[in-house]
């Protein structure tokens, strides 16, 4: 008989190393079981092609919570961010949009499109920050059950209320902001339509919905609520690439006493008289453990690893109408040099900076709402979007380190990939046109991008489920709509990170508070295990 852990972490992903970490850092005994040969999931850093470093999958982050930074004291395991500067949109016309971090500079840039834009601009700013400060508490607790009369349930209703109640003057706005579109709400403030469509596609990033789909402003919420060292809608990038992240975090767990197991799948989790007992492996070893946490989305969880007649049949049903959609993809490139965007070509009498200083940010082809709308309506008929919206950073600017000297990183986000497409094809079939529509759309803003390319890595809603094990390729291991928040993700009445197999919990990003690199999820799942051990969280 083999050691009995006192808990077993199925996926090495950050979320599964977050929860580690906290429980092996309150002295219990943990094992993390990592199907591939590297830790990370998604949040990883790779050498695709020689001197190059590809943050493969995710690879922006300003939503990681600051409470785990500290408590894991991730900068001494050698976390470092390096900041984005600003957001570059250019225009079909030549032109660009630029809105840079500093307030004035963004004022001066609006101004030259429309004076009304450039004062409503901050007014907007204020109503998002406000907006963001009443659901931010939320993201640190686990989700309060309004039907519930637990008195338990009902401290945290009243905590929430009393948060709530801080922001009063902007809850109707709250309130129609959780129903409306991302169109529709940024419409009501600016008239330049480039920055209608920049701002608004915050609002359809990784989740199958149009600019506007109802519901798609609180998206565009999610991604407002990130901040870097206490800077409200900041965003960067970790030094070596995702995997700055991930290594923080195993760093963590580690020297708190975790042990970390890489090319272990697991292909069970084992239940005993209605109690999570262990796992078995996909070589047939068999692992024991007081407690079982899956790192996985609920489908993996519990249509794969656990025989349903473990299982309550409404949760079942649930989880089987769970919306997972991929609808992303992502195009990495090695760039033999810069590319020249053809908008920062032309001398520009208002602005001082140099070209390459407007691309140390992100680069968003987001023209206009119509072009966003006309890209979903591609997907929305089975196809790859022909010209898809695509957010881009160039890593090297921040991290010389990623490539040699004179050579770059583009990393490419792209919606959308609908992960189902229509008339019988597939994404080994389509992988590479979905690819050179990506490279194409790109290379009428930056002429000459195709010769810069040394090597190409395209990643569609297939990939991302073959090789990270994200269901559909989603990237936040479930849609972020109302239907699928809170209380109700991943299943109305068990949201609250325990599964109704005793012992069994999730930790993954389909529970609250949601997807991105967050580690929220693997923070309150670790918390909510220590309550029921007795250990007070």
């Amino acid at each position: 008989m083999g050691k009995t852990y006192d808990a077993v972490v199925i996926g090495g992903g950050h979320n599964g190393l977050t929860c580690a970490a906290y429980l092996a850092r309150a002295g219990r005994s943990v094992l993390v079981l990592e199907r591939r040969e590297v830790v990370g999931g998604a949040a990883v850093t790779e050498e695709v092609y020689p001197g190059f470093k590809f943050s493969v999958c995710s690879y922006v982050v300003s939503l990681l919570r600051p409470q785990v930074i500290e408590e894991l004291e991730l900068p001494r395991h050698g976390l470092e961010i390096l900041p984005l500067d600003g957001t570059l949109t250019p225009l079909p016309d030549g032109d660009y949009l630029m809105r840079w971090h500093d307030g004035e500079e963004t004022y001066r840039e609006l101004a030259r499109h429309s004076a009304a834009d450039a004062e409503a601009y901050s007014r907007f700013g204020e109503l998002m920050y406000f907006l963001c400060r009443a659901v931010r508490p939320t993201l640190d607790q686990p989700p309060p059950d309004p039907f519930s009369l637990r008195p338990s349930q009902l401290r945290r209703l009243l905590a929430l209320g009393r948060s709530f109640a801080r922001s009063r003057d902007h809850l109707y706005d709250l309130a129609r902001l959780m129903t409306a579109s991302a169109a529709d709400l940024v419409e009501g403030w600016f008239e330049t339509e480039a920055l209608r469509a920049t701002l608004s596609a915050s609002g359809i990033i990784g989740t199958f919905l149009g600019p506007r789909s109802p519901t798609s402003a609180y998206v565009m919420l999610h991604h407002y609520m990130g901040e870097l060292d206490g800077v409200f809608r900041a965003w960067g990038l970790p030094k070596g690439g995702m995997s700055g992240v991930s290594d923080a975090l195993l760093g963590a767990a580690r020297a708190h006493g975790a042990e970390v197991r890489t090319g272990a799948g697991v292909a069970s989790i084992r239940v005993v008289d209605g109690r999570a007992t262990g796992v078995v492996l996909e070589d047939g070893e068999e692992i024991s453990a007081r407690v079982v946490a899956s790192g996985l989305d609920p489908k993996r969880t519990f249509e794969q690893l656990v025989e349903p007649q473990h299982l309550p049949p409404e949760l079942r049903r649930q989880v089987a109408r769970f919306r997972i959609r991929g609808s992303s993809g992502k195009v990495n490139l090695a760039l033999d040099a810069l590319p020249r965007f053809t908008c920062l070509e032309r001398p520009r009498a208002w602005t001082e900076q140099p070209p390459e200083a407007y691309l140390r940010g992100a680069i968003s082809i987001s023209p206009s709402i119509d072009y966003l709308e006309e890209a979903y309506d591609d997907a929305k008929y089975g196809s790859f979007s022909r010209r898809p919206y695509m957010d881009i950073v160039i890593p090297t600017l921040a991290d010389p380190t990623m490539a040699p000297p004179g050579k770059h990183v583009m990393s490419i986000f792209v919606q959308y990939a609908p992960y189902e497409l229509a008339a019988g094809r597939s994404w080994p079939q389509e992988r590479e046109a979905f690819g050179d529509a990506v490279v194409k759309t790109l290379a009428e803003y930056a002429p000459g991008l195709e010769e810069l390319i040394l090597h190409r890595q395209v990643l569609t809603p297939w990939d991302l489920e073959q090789t990270f094990g994200l269901t559909q390729g989603n990237i936040f291991h479930g849609e972020l709509t109302l239907e699928q928040l809170f209380f109700l993700r991943p299943a109305a009445g068990w949201a609250e990170y325990a599964a109704p197999v005793a012992g069994l919990y999730l930790c993954a990003s389909a529970t609250h508070p949601g997807g991105g690199v967050m580690a929220g999820p693997g923070r309150l799942a670790a918390q909510r295990i220590l309550r029921d051990w007795g250990d007070g969280g």
